[in-house]
Formats: C-alpha cells, sequence, structure tokens
C-alpha cells in the first residue's frame, strides 16, 4: 500500500487501546506501521538492486525484529532530546511493551501490503516464496476514509464535550479508531468474496476452444468492483475485465490475446541472468519480448502481466525490467523500467 495508508493504520492501532498501556504508543506504533518501507533506500545502489529487495527483509517476520528495534530506539532518542516528557506524566514510556506493539504495527505493514498484488515475502530467508491476496489497489479510498475519520471525528467530539462541559477521561478516540480499524477488515471481507466471483467466473469458461491452466483477477482503484482477469492457456494468455457486482459475472468486452513467445536461447539467456531469477520468481504471469539491435546484441524485456491494464498494450510496461545482451549473449547492462538507461 501507499505510505498514507501504513500511517494512518498504524496511528489507528495506537489509538485503539495501546496508548492506554504505555506513553509514546500512538507515535511509535505510527512510525513502525511504515517502517518496513525503508527497504526504499536500496534505490542507492541502483532500480536493480532495490527491485531484488523491496520486500524482502524488512517485509519478513524475523526482520521486523529489527526494523521494531530501530523504530523504538529512535523514539527513546527523541524522548530524550524533549527532557524525557510525554504528554501524561502519569504514563510513563515502558520500553519492552513499545517494542511489542512497533512489531505488531508491522505486522499490519506486512497484512497491508499482502491484500495488494505486488506481495510480500514474510518468511524470508527461510523462504523467498511470495505472497498476495490480490482484493484491494495499492490506493483503497475507502480505507483512506476510513482511517482518516477514525483520527479526527475525536477531535471534533472533544469540542462539543469542552462546550457543554463535559470531561474526558483517559486517552480520546479508541472507539473511534476501532470503528476504522473494522471497517478496514469489513472492506478486505467484501473485496474478498468479490474477488472470488471473478475467479469462479474466468475459471468456468474456455478462451478460444482452449482450457484455462491459471487465473488471476486484480484489483482497479477508481471502480472497486471491477477486475482486471488474467488467464493463461498452454498456448497464450488472454486479458479481460470482469465486473464482479452483475448477478451473471462474465468476462466482458474485447480480449487481449497475448501468445506465448517460442523458448530461444536467447530466452534462456535472460531467465538465467541475475535479474531474471528474480523477476521470474516474483511474477506470476511473466512474458517476454525479444528485439533485436541493429549494431548486433539484444534487448529481452520482462513484464509480469497482472500490472497491464486495459489499452497499455503497446505503451508503457508497469513494473517492467530488461537485460542487454552483446551478439555472443554476454549481458551487458540490466535494467529495471521499460528502456535501458542511456549510456
Amino acid at each position: 500500500m501507499e505510505p498514507l495508508t501504513h500511517f494512518l493504520t498504524g496511528a489507528c492501532m495506537g489509538r485503539a487501546g495501546f496508548n492506554r498501556k504505555t506513553a509514546l504508543a500512538t507515535a511509535t506504533m505510527t512510525l513502525a506501521a511504515e517502517a518496513p518501507d525503508l527497504d526504499v533506500f536500496g534505490a542507492v545502489r541502483g532500480r536493480v538492486f532495490a527491485f531484488a529487495h523491496h520486500r524482502g527483509f524488512t517485509h519478513s517476520f524475523l526482520g521486523l525484529i529489527l526494523i521494531s528495534l530501530v523504530v523504538v530506539g529512535f523514539m527513546y532518542l527523541v524522548w530524550r532530546l524533549r527532557g524525557r516528557k510525554t504528554n501524561d506524566p502519569n504514563l510513563p514510556p515502558r520500553w519492552g511493551l513499545l517494542f511489542v506493539f512497533a512489531y505488531i504495527a508491522g505486522l499490519s505493514h506486512i497484512l497491508l501490503d499482502f491484500t495488494n498484488n505486488y506481495g510480500v515475502r514474510p518468511f524470508w530467508p527461510f523462504s523467498e516464496r511470495w505472497y498476495s491476496w490480490d482484493i484491494v489497489y495499492i490506493v483503497e479510498p475507502v480505507l483512506l476514509i476510513a482511517l482518516v475519520l477514525g483520527l479526527i471525528v475525536p477531535g471534533f467530539v472533544a469540542l462539543i464535550n469542552e462546550e457543554i462541559g463535559a470531561k474526558q477521561k483517559g486517552p480520546r478516540g479508541r472507539w473511534a479508531a476501532i470503528a476504522a480499524l473494522v471497517v478496514v477488515v469489513l472492506t478486505w471481507l467484501v473485496r474478498d468474496y468479490e474477488h472470488r466471483r471473478a475467479l469462479s467466473a474466468l475459471e468456468a469458461r474456455t478462451y478460444e476452444q482452449a482450457a484455462s491452466i491459471r487465473v488471476g483477477a486484480y484489483p482497479n482503484m477508481l471502480t472497486p468492483f471491477s477486475w482486471r482477469g488474467v488467464i493463461e492457456t498452454k498456448a497464450f494468455f488472454a486479458l479481460a475485465d470482469v465486473d464482479s457486482l452483475k448477478p451473471e459475472v462474465d468476462p466482458a468486452g474485447d480480449m487481449d490475446i497475448r501468445y506465448k513467445p517460442e523458448e530461444t536461447p536467447i530466452t534462456i539467456a535472460a531467465k538465467n541472468t541475475f535479474l531474471g531469477r528474480v523477476y521470474l520468481d516474483w511474477a506470476k504471469f511473466p512474458v517476454m519480448e525479444t528485439e533485436a539491435l541493429a549494431e548486433g546484441g539484444y534487448i529481452v524485456r520482462l513484464e509480469d502481466l497482472r500490472f497491464e491494464q486495459a489499452g497499455m498494450h503497446s505503451g508503457r510496461k508497469p513494473l517492467g525490467c530488461g537485460i542487454v545482451f552483446d551478439r555472443d549473449l554476454k549481458v551487458i547492462k540490466e535494467f529495471s523500467g521499460a528502456n535501458p538507461p542511456p549510456d
């Protein structure tokens, strides 16, 4: 998910009752809920390195131990710089609890990222297998609205209480935060139900008289009940839109047929490169395109059809990458994106 959803989820978790156990709980959980994305700094070593390590160590159950220690250490430093002051002098920071709460908030990050179609590797380094639920787009307006309301509504309630002279006991906003988190879970359940309907519809038919081997359905931000279906047969991939709100769910409109290229020494060489192995380990519906260069050599471009939306066949390749070979199939460069960077 995008960073704002992670931050808001951590803040709501802190407000939901953790902040009644120790000082600094809300701030700690807000930071810890986004902290796994510290792996973005891998980009300083290049886009290929960043891609290979994204959602790896920092998004794993083991890596969260280190991430939680970093967050709690940062909060301890801030606490010391502030003169060891907290908002409630009767509620001191309990550092052991804050570590546990930071870990729980980090788990929320893994769970949120699991709900979209990029996926996570939570069992790294013991397993490099990717897992994804494929039910929520990377930006989900329903979740954002619910989480924002869960944090700002208590402020308005507090103003009303001040006007009527009512007193607030303990940290405010607990029930609003809990309600926001409940809405998040209910949204997941609804989207999971609709996702299953879309998958069932895709599996129930044939495509140009060919049976499907695998199918996938991937969310759309603007129309939450419209899914981009990807179907694999022995000879080709088919892409079709699916509307799960219709009583009879069925792929609609023209299908985009992508025939599988023949295996060649060039594609085999691409699969055996570092980037090729990393990419094919992550991709669910990978396709390769080979281009011969005028000066000799080849470019092999890889993309994952999970991320190709309608009308994008000839355009930008989301989350694509490629390898440049010389005429002897030696790797010249590996790149992330649609085209290699200029020399």
